[in-house]
């Protein structure tokens, strides 16, 4: 039920087809049937989520982790789905934008802002429907547990208006633009439009000690290529399941420029440089040669290591961490 899992065989009887689990941790499982092989959603459960151009089933184990996931009784914050011009890219863009609770209620306070990258094969709806981002903040904000902010989350792929069946219709649906993950585009368009955008749109504080910013697997390659490029941006940085990337059809590892990159971030002094990876993860190797170029070179950050794979079990969890420790004195 973890995306890292085998296909697990499901016992027949009296014409009714059952698998029985050993007890599970709370959080959410996403999971499909394959019927001659042939993958489909439950027809029985309504609980279904978009991943890139598939749909999965999804069941929420209770516990103290996937509490933070569904809604509860506490002050909501606002999704609001937006379109914003990008010139460099040449057409209008979509992004969702979560306001937190207390936003309309103070028309005179400004408020820090955290960017928030999703993986290859995502859009600006994957934080969204899969984080969800919306939820976990009002629950952290509620408990006391994180302040309140602005949550931006674009769209990672350049040549993409927005999600499926929103957009124009002729945006490119396919979730696989590899060459796209790494071109430089969607960071300098982060940097130069959706930066301004927001910081003209919403009342936000618009200094370096009031950004962050957060990605998983390509987004957290962007997340690096936007803090390496821009040092004086954000005060609040970090990677999920993604490192120092050397491969040819992404990126093609250049020391000559990276290392004078991290000799001025470190220059820059950070507040937080976090790093995050499950033990699983098919990237893990990527992110022990990044620690390492890190402490060769003096890069203070934090390093959590947890179980599980390149899964949303992970970075919705990870998500959860980050939070707290964002925008603190």
């Amino acid at each position: 039920m973890k995306d890292t899992d085998p296909a697990l065989d499901m016992v027949k009887k009296d014409s009714v087809w059952t698998y029985t689990t050993a007890p599970i941790p709370g959080d959410f499982y996403r999971y499909n049937f394959i019927i001659d092989g042939v993958e489909i959603t439950d027809p029985l459960n309504a609980y279904v989520e978009r991943a890139g151009l598939r749909h999965e089933s999804v069941v929420i184990s209770p516990g103290e982790q996937s509490a933070w996931y569904q809604p509860k009784a506490v002050p909501h914050g606002m999704l609001s789905a937006l379109w914003y011009p990008s010139p460099s890219l040449g057409y209008d863009r979509r992004m969702n934008v979560y306001t937190p609770p207390s936003y309309l209620e103070n028309p005179n306070r400004k408020y820090p802002v955290l960017y928030l990258l999703h993986g290859a094969g995502g859009d600006e709806n994957a934080w969204v429907s899969r984080g969800p981002v919306a939820t976990i903040l009002d629950n952290l904000i509620a408990a006391g547990k994180a302040k309140e902010m602005i949550v931006v989350v674009t769209n990672g792929y350049p040549g993409k208006w927005s999600a499926p069946n929103v957009g124009p219709s002729n945006s490119n649906p396919k979730a696989s633009e590899t060459a796209s993950m790494a071109n430089g585009q969607f960071e300098a368009s982060l940097v130069n439009e959706v930066i301004p955008f927001i910081e003209k749109r919403f009342r936000v504080l618009a200094n370096r000690e009031n950004r962050a910013i957060a990605g998983f697997s390509m987004g957290g390659l962007q997340t690096q290529h936007i803090t390496n490029a821009h040092p004086e941006l954000f005060d609040y940085i970090a990677v999920m399941s993604m490192g120092l990337m050397n491969d040819k059809r992404i990126e093609t590892y250049q020391p000559e420029i990276h290392t004078p990159q991290v000799k001025a971030l470190i220059k820059s002094k950070p507040k937080l440089y976090w790093i995050g990876t499950g033990k699983e993860d098919f990237l893990f190797e990527s992110i022990v040669n990044l620690r390492k170029k890190y402490d060769e070179m003096g890069l203070k950050y934090e390093y959590v290591e947890t179980s599980g794979g390149h899964t949303w079990s992970n970075w919705s969890l990870y998500l959860s961490m980050l939070a707290p420790k964002f925008f603190q004195p």
